[in-house]
């Protein structure tokens, strides 16, 4: 893990790809959005050696950003990360340790069987959060099944935490179910983000993290291939 840690009382905002990959989508439109810059990044030799070239430039498979103006910490998750949940879960329990972080929000997508308009639900492990998000409107997550670096990170952090649902009853890219969060995350921390280019930029961003993904998991059916001939 490289990283900045000179910043201190931060939100750690973390995104992973997940159910409609909102979490992916939603921590890239914050970045793309918001004043921010890459402070550093966390890696394992067992993560897949894929990266993404976006405009010119490298997206990394599992990124930190930072923005000045509201102190926050966006770790942008890019590609699937099956088995390496806990150790993505530690790091960044690390990182917010050595920042003391005021508070980690993860975000999600959760199946949805309705086509009407998206909803967002949450989980917060302390109260006063968690009042908070109730007094704006969010529905409170009582059943449901949390997966991935998100149930990690609810079973060790011992800090605040919420995390945020939003609605989805696709397993393609989720903009518009990721707009729903943008929103949500205005209205919880102030950030002052419109979330209204993500609905007209929606077929084109999941046109691309679409593309993105496909070209991933080709590159480790090739890289697969070639194991299975050095060894065959």
């Amino acid at each position: 893990m490289e990283f900045d840690i000179k910043k201190k009382n931060p939100t750690i905002i973390e995104g992973f790809p997940g159910f409609g990959l909102v979490g992916t989508i939603t921590t890239e439109f914050l970045i793309e959005h918001l004043d921010t810059k890459p402070i550093g990044s966390i890696w394992f030799d067992k993560l897949p050696a894929t990266i993404a070239i976006h405009n010119g430039k490298i997206i990394k498979p599992i990124g930190i950003h930072y923005n000045e103006k509201f102190n926050l910490i966006l770790i942008h998750g890019l590609l699937a990360t099956p088995g390496l949940e806990w150790k993505i879960a530690e790091k960044i329990m690390d990182i917010a340790q050595q920042m003391n972080a005021k508070e980690i929000i993860s975000l999600e997508g959760v199946g949805s069987t309705t086509l009407g308009e998206s909803k967002v639900y949450f989980y917060s492990n302390n109260h006063e959060k968690g009042e908070k998000l109730d007094s704006l409107g969010f529905n409170r997550l009582n059943e449901g099944v949390v997966i991935g670096v998100s149930s990690a990170l609810l079973l060790k952090c011992k800090r605040k935490m919420s995390c945020l649902f939003a609605e989805t009853a696709s397993q393609l890219p989720d903009a518009k179910a990721a707009a729903k969060l943008i929103g949500a995350l205005d209205r919880y921390l102030g950030l002052n983000v419109d979330y209204k280019p993500l609905l007209k930029q929606a077929k084109e961003f999941e046109k691309k993290l679409k593309g993105i993904l496909e070209q991933s998991s080709e590159a480790q059916k090739v890289r697969d291939k070639k194991i299975l001939s050095y060894v065959g």
